[in-house]
C-alpha cells in the first residue's frame, strides 16, 4: 500500500526538490514574463467580466464609459506606481499585509491580510465561474446544466497543477495566456479601428450626457454614478497586489524584476480593460441571454461568417482558458498570505511549511476547498461574486496606499531629498483617495444585495487569526519561562570535560528534540528520573525543517541549519558535563517526517539496543482548536515507528492556563 502511495505520488505530484541543491533558487525563480503570466492573468482575466459590469450599470447613459476606461488607465497606472513603492520597501515579500503591519500597526496589518485571504479565495472562485460562462457562452442553453460540476473539476485540476510546484504550473498555462493576449490585441484594434472616425463623435456624446446629468441632477450625483459603475468593474486592478505579495518568489535582483513584472501587467491590462470597455461604446453592444457582452461585441466584430463563428469560438476559449490562469494566481498569491500571516502567529504555523517540492500545499489544499465551497454556495453566480470581490480587494488597496502616504510624510526629510518623497507621497495619496472612495460607494452601494456577506466573512477571518494569535502568545510565553527554568546557558561552556565512550552495544535512548529546549530538556530529566542509570548512551535527533520563512535563499537556509546545530551542541554538552555519554543526528529538508525516518533508521541501526522517547505539549484543556494549531509531529512518528515495531514513548509536558 505504502510504495502503491509513493507511485501515486510521484506520477501526480513528481519527485521530491533539495532545497540545499546548488541553482535550485534559480531554477524556481520566475522572470518578468513568467511573473507576468502567473501574476498578471487575475487582472487581465477581470477584463471578461469587469467592464462588463460597469458598462450594465450605466443603463441608458452608456455613452460615459468613455469616462470609464480612461478611468481604468489612469487607475491602474497610480496604483502600479504606489506598488513599486512597496516592492522597493518591503523586497522581502508580504504586500499588502505586511505593508499594512509595518507601516500602520498589526491590528491593519490582519484586517489586510484577512481581506486578501477572502479576496484570493474570491479571485479562484470568480475566474473559474466566469470562465465557464465564456465557454458555455456558445454552448447550447439546456448544457448549462453541467456548468457547475465542470467548475469544481477546473478547481480540482488548478489543486494538483500548483501542487506540483508554481513555476511547472505557470509553464502549463503559459500557451492559455498568450493565445488570450494576441487574440484580444488583434480584436481591440481592429474594432476601435475600424470606428475610429467615430471617436470625436463618441467623446462628444459623452460630454453632452455628462453636462445634461450634471445640469439636471447635480455635478455630485454625476460622479457618484460613475463611481459606481465603476467600482463594479474595478476588480481588474489585482494582479498588482500579487506581484507585490510573491516578490520573493522571483529572479533576481527581485526588485528590478518586480517593476518590469507591474509594467508589463499595467500597460496589458490598461490596453485590454479600457479597450475592451471602449468596443462595447463603439459597437453598440446589447446583452444577449446566455451569453457574455464579450462574446457578442466579438461576433459583431468578427460576423457570422464560418471563419468569423471559428474565430469567435477560439477567442472564448482563450477567454475561458485565461481565467483558469487567472485562477492559478490565487493559488499562487494566497498561500503566500497565510504563509506571512503564520510567520507573525496569526495563522495556524502548519501554513508556514513546504511540501517535498517546496510548495505551500496546506495553503493550496486550503484555498482550492474554500473555492469549491464558495462556488457551490453562489451556484456560481458571477454578478453576485464579483460584488463580493471587488469589496476585499480594495480593502487591502486602501490599507496599502494609506501606509505609504503615512511613511513618506514621516520620513519626508530622509537621504534622497525633498523632491524623491514629495513625488512619492503624492502618488500614494492619490491612490488612497482613488481606492478609498471606490470602497466607500461599492460597500454602500451593494450592501444589501452581498456586500454584507464579503464584510461578515473577512470579519469571520480577522476574529480567528486573533484567537489564533491569543493562544500562541500564551503558549510561548508559558515556554519561555520554562525554557529559562529547564534550559539555562551552560556553565564552563570552555572547559574541557572528559567525553564518556559510547558503546552502540548498551542501551540507549534516542530522542527527538523540538523547536523548543524546554521540551528536550523536560524529557530528558524524565528519562533520567525513571530509569537512572539504565541508558548509557544518549542520542538526540532533530530535522531542520525548510519552510516559507527559511526558503528564501542560500544565506536564510545556513541561519537555519546553524540553528538546529547550536540546538543539538546544547543537549550533548550537557549530558558530557554530567558524565553521560551523548552524541547527534541532523538533517534537513520541507517533509520532517521522511528526514525523521531516515534519522530514525540509522540510529537504531547503530545502536541496536535502543527505546525512542519524545516529549509533546499538552494542554488541561484539549480542543480541536489547539490540535488546529500544533502540529502533533511526536504522535505521527509515533505512528511511523510502531508501522516499524519500533518502541518509542512519548512524555507529555502539560501546559497549564
Amino acid at each position: 500500500m505504502s510504495h502503491l502511495k509513493n507511485i501515486l505520488k510521484l506520477f501526480f505530484i513528481g519527485k521530491s526538490l533539495d532545497p540545499f541543491k546548488p541553482g535550485l533558487f534559480k531554477h524556481v525563480a520566475l522572470i518578468s514574463i513568467f511573473a507576468w503570466i502567473g501574476l498578471g492573468a487575475d487582472g487581465l482575466s477581470s477584463s471578461c467580466y469587469g467592464p462588463e459590469q460597469a458598462y450594465l450599470a450605466l443603463g441608458t447613459h452608456t455613452s460615459l464609459s468613455v469616462f470609464i476606461a480612461l478611468g481604468i488607465i489612469v487607475a491602474i497606472f497610480i496604483i502600479a506606481l504606489g506598488y513599486n513603492q512597496v516592492l522597493e520597501l518591503f523586497p522581502q515579500g508580504g504586500g499588502g499585509y505586511r505593508v499594512a503591519s509595518q507601516l500602520l500597526g498589526p491590528k491593519f496589518g490582519v484586517v489586510s491580510g484577512s481581506a486578501l485571504i477572502v479576496d484570493y479565495v474570491l479571485t479562484i472562485a470568480i475566474s473559474i465561474a466566469s470562465g465557464a460562462d465564456a465557454i458555455y457562452s456558445f454552448l447550447p442553453i439546456s448544457w448549462h446544466m453541467s456548468e457547475l460540476p465542470v467548475e469544481i473539476g477546473m478547481t480540482l485540476i488548478l489543486i494538483l497543477l500548483n501542487l506540483r510546484g508554481m513555476k511547472e504550473s505557470i509553464q502549463v498555462l503559459f500557451p492559455i495566456f498568450m493565445g488570450f493576449v494576441i487574440t484580444h490585441f488583434i480584436l481591440i484594434s481592429y474594432g476601435i479601428g475600424v470606428h475610429v472616425s467615430n471617436l470625436p463623435t463618441v467623446f462628444h456624446q459623452a460630454a453632452q450626457n455628462s453636462m445634461s446629468l450634471s445640469s439636471n441632477m447635480g455635478f455630485l450625483f454625476l460622479l457618484a454614478f460613475v463611481l459606481h459603475a465603476y467600482s463594479l468593474g474595478s476588480g481588474t486592478y489585482t494582479g498588482l497586489e500579487a506581484v507585490s505579495n510573491n516578490i520573493n518568489k522571483l529572479a533576481e535582483p527581485r526588485v528590478k524584476t518586480g517593476k518590469f513584472t507591474m509594467l508589463y501587467i499595467a500597460v496589458s491590462l490598461s490596453i485590454v480593460a479600457a479597450g475592451i470597455t471602449l468596443l462595447y461604446l463603439l459597437w453598440n453592444a446589447t446583452p444577449v441571454p446566455g451569453q457574455t457582452l464579450n462574446a457578442v461585441v466579438f461576433s459583431h466584430i468578427l460576423g457570422t461568417s464560418s471563419w468569423g463563428h471559428a474565430g469567435l469560438v477560439l477567442t472564448l476559449l482563450f477567454e475561458g482558458g485565461i481565467l483558469l490562469v487567472a485562477a492559478n494566481t490565487g493559488f499562487l498569491a494566497g498561500p503566500a498570505v497565510l504563509a506571512n500571516m503564520a510567520q507573525d502567529n496569526w495563522l495556524p504555523r502548519k501554513f508556514r511549511l513546504l511540501s517535498s517540492r517546496l510548495v505551500t500545499s496546506n495553503g493550496i489544499l486550503v484555498f482550492g476547498v474554500c473555492a469549491i465551497l464558495v462556488l457551490l454556495l453562489s451556484e456560481g453566480m458571477v454578478d453576485w461574486l464579483v460584488v463580493l470581490y471587488s469589496i476585499n480587494v480594495f480593502i487591502t488597496f486602501t490599507l496599502t496606499l494609506l501606509g505609504l502616504s503615512i511613511h513618506w510624510i514621516r520620513h519626508r526629510a530622509g537621504p534622497n531629498g525633498s523632491k524623491h518623497w514629495l513625488i512619492r507621497l503624492f502618488t500614494a495619496l492619490i491612490g488612497f483617495v482613488l481606492t478609498g472612495s471606490i470602497l466607500i460607494i461599492t460597500i454602500q452601494s451593494k450592501f444589501t444585495s452581498g456586500g454584507w456577506v464579503s464584510l461578515l466573512i473577512t470579519l469571520a477571518v480577522v476574529i480567528f487569526c486573533y484567537a489564533v494569535k491569543r493562544h500562541y502568545n500564551r503558549v510561548n510565553y508559558v515556554l519561555k519561562s520554562l525554557q529559562k527554568e529547564l534550559a539555562p546557558p551552560l556553565k564552563n561552556k570552555n572547559q574541557t570535560h572528559t567525553t564518556p565512550p559510547l558503546d552502540p552495544h548498551n542501551p540507549t535512548a534516542i530522542i527527538l528534540l523540538d523547536f523548543n529546549k524546554a521540551v528536550g530538556m523536560h524529557t530528558l530529566f524524565w528519562i533520567i528520573r525513571h530509569f537512572g542509570k539504565y541508558f548509557k548512551n544518549y542520542v538526540f535527533i532533530s530535522v531542520g525543517q525548510v519552510d516559507i520563512e527559511n526558503f528564501q535563499g542560500e544565506k536564510a537556509l545556513k541561519n537555519m541549519t546553524n540553528h538546529v546545530t547550536e540546538n543539538l551542541n546544547y543537549f550533548v554538552n550537557y549530558c558530557h558535563q554530567h558524565g553521560l555519554a551523548s552524541t547527534s543526528y541532523s538533517a534537513y529538508g520541507p517533509d520532517v517526517m521522511e528526514k525523521l525516518a531516515e534519522l530514525s533508521t540509522q540510529a537504531r541501526a547503530d545502536y541496536p539496543s535502543h527505546i525512542f522517547f519524545a516529549g509533546q505539549i499538552s494542554f488541561e484543556n484539549d480542543t480541536w482548536f489547539k490540535r488546529l494549531l500544533h502540529n502533533g509531529m511526536a504522535y505521527n512518528f509515533q505512528r511511523k515507528l510502531h508501522s516499524e515495531g519500533a518502541q518509542i514513548l512519548l512524555l507529555p509536558m502539560r501546559l497549564k492556563g
